[in-house]
């Protein structure tokens, strides 16, 4: 049924036909990944072994609305799905989640869980923060979805204890992590890409102080993000005093360093080196001693600079535990939606009541 609405969704009374039995009502779910620059929205069925219809997703920029209601139901209504068809949401939020409330970080929306579910006309709505969502993602991929960075190699089979790091810059710095114990699993909800950043050598203490001039404080998304790589090549253009020292977005410096422009290139460079040592800190802070899941947007396309860079040697700095540093896998998520994923794991685990 739910592959019906999708494969009919532009022919109106069929829609409707699609769904007058009521068992659907408590089959799919709308399930959001809502950051500071998009919000991704799918259709979860949550009665499927993949719950993530991957022809439902679409991605809105969340600068055209002023609510996330108005966002959602510009989706609802581009897509065609009836009311009611889905009894209920997950949605993934770049923010903290405060008890009703959750604030997205890098933009100014404000979202009430009830206001939202109400408007939605949900019977349930859960708000999630967004590495959460991708910690439980991690269930749900498969080995197409992943690509080993370093020489390190992921354990086989299962186990009944392991502790796994997520951690991905893309408009902010999102951490978690992922617990099995005992044949089930945990998602920490965390602001770690929060914590403040510590400097390794004395291009970075120089990076540090001049962006200690602009922020005050300096934490670890100040260079650890999309926006954190513009930071990175500004203030290496004001410490070396080459060219202009403006922010460029992060895709033309990207493209600069390709192109074998040298700031550029450095900035890239220094990306890959404090995102292998703030990923080798947090398998230490959590005892990660299984993996980290390298998420997030830059991710997949910075993957060819991450695997040529020094993110491994970085990571596996780590004074007296160097040696066990170097059994850590880290692995790569390509997965074009695996925060969408991680909402459909979500809903699956906590249906709605019927």
């Amino acid at each position: 049924m739910a592959r019906a609405w999708l494969d009919r969704r532009h022919t109106g009374e069929s829609i409707k036909h699609a769904y007058r039995g009521q068992t659907m009502k408590t089959s799919l779910a709308l399930v959001a990944d809502i950051g500071g620059t998009n919000a991704r929205y799918a259709v979860c069925d949550r009665n499927l072994a993949a719950p993530l219809l991957m022809d439902s997703v679409r991605q809105l920029a969340v600068a055209d609305f002023p609510t996330l209601v108005d966002s959602a139901r510009h989706y609802l209504q581009m897509t065609g799905l009836p009311p009611g068809a889905a009894d209920s949401g997950v949605f993934a939020v770049a923010g903290r989640v405060d008890g009703d409330q959750a604030q997205i970080t890098n933009h100014p929306w404000l979202i009430s869980r009830s206001a939202t579910c109400a408007a939605l006309g949900f019977d349930a709505l859960a708000l999630i923060n967004d590495f959460t969502a991708q910690a439980l993602a991690t269930e749900l991929l498969g080995g197409k979805d992943l690509v080993v960075v370093g020489d390190a190699q992921p354990l086989p089979g299962a186990a009944d204890c392991r502790t796994y790091a997520v951690i991905g810059p893309g408009t902010g710095l999102g951490v978690s992590a992922l617990l099995l114990r005992d044949g089930r699993s945990y998602a920490l909800e965390t602001e770690g890409g929060h914590v403040g950043f510590a400097a390794s050598t004395p291009e970075e203490a120089a990076i540090l102080a001049d962006l200690a001039r602009d922020y005050g404080r300096v934490s670890n998304e100040r260079l650890l993000s999309g926006g954190g790589l513009s930071n990175i090549h500004r203030s290496l253009s004001r410490i070396g005093r080459v060219g202009a020292p403006e922010l460029l977005p992060p895709q033309i410096i990207v493209a600069g360093a390709r192109a074998g422009e040298s700031t550029c290139r450095r900035a890239v460079e220094v990306f890959c080196e404090v995102f292998g040592t703030i990923a080798g800190d947090l398998v230490l802070t959590l005892g990660a001693w299984d993996g980290v899941f390298l998420t997030g947007g830059l991710v997949p396309r910075l993957l060819a600079e991450l695997q040529a860079s020094a993110f491994r040697q970085r990571f596996e700095a780590k004074g007296r535990f160097a040696a066990a540093m170097a059994r850590v896998p880290t692995l790569a998520v390509v997965h074009p939606q695996a925060g969408l994923l991680g909402a459909a794991a979500f809903a699956v685990r906590k249906p709605a009541p019927r």
